[in-house]
């Protein structure tokens, strides 16, 4: 049972794990106050700790790389603010805190489609990448949606498919593949913009293109439909 922040911390740090470290290293994974736990771990933990809006707080400001990812798990999205999104976003120093906040959390909140569009256009790496992590989150998440909810996303994917930042780029073609992976339309959609991004003279958007082309025409994906 855990009733702070302190103690759960404390629980953390006696899991923690130098070699998952080293080999979170060869995945880019930040290794700063990173204490090397796996997500099946910190889940089973939120489950026994439950939902705690200032818990989730406390947790993620004592920087720890896991206490930050549980800190999303637990946290409740109702009760989650624009301000406090803003300041976590600010914060996000490595690409699994980033997708695990936003799948975990931030996709869930009133702000989500809002913050997508306005994070899609920062300068900050993973700003930028929070956008479009938000944009692939929610084509999984948020069933009840509709298409137009999404057509949005397009222009702003053609937009920066030159980023040729790592992170950037990988996230610009996971929001694509998304979308053109909820129904039969944005299938067709995402085919014509991944089409567009092509013609773009540019090795990145080249990559971007063809990678998402390769899953969006697959035929196993088609068949779904």
């Amino acid at each position: 049972m855990f009733l702070n922040a302190d103690q759960i911390i404390v629980q953390l740090k006696s899991q923690a794990d130098p070699a998952a470290v080293e080999g979170m290293v060869r995945y880019g994974i930040n290794p700063e106050n990173t204490l090397g736990i796996s997500i099946p771990t910190l889940r089973a933990m939120a489950r026994e700790i439950g939902k705690d809006h200032q818990l989730a707080e406390e947790l993620w400001a004592s920087g720890i790389h896991e206490a930050r990812i549980l800190a999303s798990i637990i946290d409740d999205p109702h009760q989650v603010t624009e301000e406090q999104m803003e300041r976590w976003v600010a914060d996000f120093d490595s690409w699994d805190v980033c997708d695990q906040v936003c799948s975990n959390l931030f996709d869930r909140t009133t702000f989500a489609y809002q913050k997508a569009i306005e994070w899609s256009s920062g300068e900050a790496e993973f700003i930028k990448r929070a956008g479009f992590a938000m944009m692939a989150a929610l084509a999984v998440h948020d069933k009840r949606a509709g298409d137009e909810r999404f057509e949005p996303f397009f222009p702003i994917i053609v937009r920066q498919a030159t980023d040729e930042r790592n992170y950037v780029k990988k996230a610009v073609n996971w929001a694509l593949r998304n979308i053109g992976k909820r129904n039969r339309h944005l299938n067709t959609r995402a085919i014509e913009i991944a089409r567009k991004i092509e013609q773009i003279d540019s090795k990145v958007a080249r990559w971007i293109a063809n990678d998402a082309l390769k899953e969006l025409t697959d035929d196993r994906i088609q068949s779904r439909f």
